[in-house]
């Protein structure tokens, strides 16, 4: 057992020996995590995205401006100040923001003085659609509006109004029937949606942080190939050997320590999820361990794999980067599987990144229990199974 953690502690060493280790053990992994979410932290629930107003009028057309908006599913209005907008915009905090000018009043929107400012970062996104959002909102406030000044119009070419107290009372009545009318109206559209096998709405909090997660342990488990191929080349491997120190416990030594901080990075990378982001993996926690270790029992046999079929370190470096990006595109972790048509669906479960992928959307959108995701979890330790069997035997024509 000494040898072991031996083992584990020098290659921990060497690992994180320069400070860009940990750029991609956490610092990446949480960005890509907050950034594929939509840049937005848990609201309870709501996943539309956050949309900071700034509401410099105070006048009763911005507050139904904002009411409106309230009804979006697409944006969720936030009231905040100039200064803290700003500063979470220059930040890059937000992706978008929306001004309410001091001048906003019900008199310049039937003068069609009114201007909302919304500002937006750049190759943003959502961005279109939240200004789309803000447009309809004020266009339904408009419509209101100019329905009472109609009205208002209406009534004073039969009989003009005593005084402007009279005219505006009219005024308020007749935009507060326009608003209750307006809620009365049937849905002249009707939405049909087609029936799918799996109906289960989706969350971008729970698919990026289960596919972020997976992407970033994956690649370093596959890149257990370099740690091989270091240690072959530097003739490390050969000295090693010669000590009463077996293959067994190099191979323990080596697979078992990444293994075993891949497992602390997902830890974390969970802790990070359920804290800032409100994702439920907390929901399983029995169900949640059986996935991370098959999870990473299987990247790990992989690369163990590869380095034996690998000469130099920069070669399983790279492979290992390649084939970690291209597994986790193609197992939906930066995209749901939904997304893609239905043969590439069925082509795609060769790969382990998918059943892992599946297993954790088991568990925070179709509320599985731990049973539930006992067939990922058995693909992922056949897939183990399969390849450690593979590197060992090739390891062992290697050495012996």
């Amino acid at each position: 057992m000494n040898k072991v953690l031996a083992i584990i502690r020098k290659d921990l060493i060497l690992r994180f020996s320069s400070p860009a280790e940990w750029l991609f053990f956490l610092i990446l992994p949480i960005v890509f995590t907050y950034m594929l979410a939509g840049g937005t932290f848990g609201g309870g629930g709501d996943i539309r995205r956050v949309l900071p107003v700034v509401d410099e009028a105070g006048t009763p057309l911005s507050q139904q401006i904002v009411a409106e908006l309230e009804k979006s599913t697409f944006v969720r209005p936030e009231l905040s100040s100039r200064a803290e907008a700003e500063r979470k915009f220059r930040e890059r905090t937000i992706p978008f923001w929306l001004l309410i000018p001091p001048q906003t009043s019900q008199e310049s929107l039937l003068k069609g003085e009114v201007t909302l400012e919304f500002h937006t970062q750049p190759n943003n996104l959502d961005a279109l659609s939240a200004q789309r959002s803000v447009q309809a909102a004020l266009r339904q406030v408009s419509l209101n509006i100019n329905a009472a000044q109609f009205a208002v119009q209406q009534a004073e070419s039969r009989k003009p109004f005593a005084s402007m107290e009279e005219r505006q009372a009219y005024f308020d009545g007749a935009l507060l029937l326009a608003q209750r009318f307006q809620e009365q109206t049937p849905e002249r559209l009707e939405i049909s949606r087609a029936e799918t096998a799996d109906p289960v709405q989706y969350d971008p909090r729970a698919n990026s942080s289960a596919g972020q997660m997976i992407t970033w342990v994956f690649i370093p488990l596959f890149g257990i190939s370099a740690l091989l191929a270091y240690e072959r080349s530097t003739g490390t491997l050969a000295r090693l050997l010669t000590t009463p120190t077996s293959a067994a416990t190099f191979l323990l030594g080596t697979i078992g320590g990444q293994v075993l901080v891949a497992l602390v990075q997902m830890l974390l990378l969970v802790g990070f999820a359920v804290l800032a982001l409100g994702v439920a993996w907390g929901r399983e926690p029995l169900g949640l361990a059986i996935l991370l270790v098959s999870a990473a029992l299987a990247a790990a046999a992989i690369g163990t794999t590869m380095g034996t079929l690998l000469r130099s370190e920069a070669q399983a470096n790279n492979l290992s980067i390649l084939m970690g990006m291209v597994m986790a595109l193609l197992g939906g972790c930066w995209y749901p599987l939904e997304l893609f048509p239905a043969a590439a669906q069925s082509i795609v479960r060769v790969l382990p990144t998918t059943w892992a992928m599946l297993g954790m959307t088991d568990l925070l959108l179709r509320g599985e229990n731990w049973q539930g995701i006992l067939p990922e979890a058995g693909v992922l330790l056949a897939y183990a199974a399969v390849f450690f069997t593979i590197g060992i035997v090739r390891f062992r024509k290697q050495f012996f």
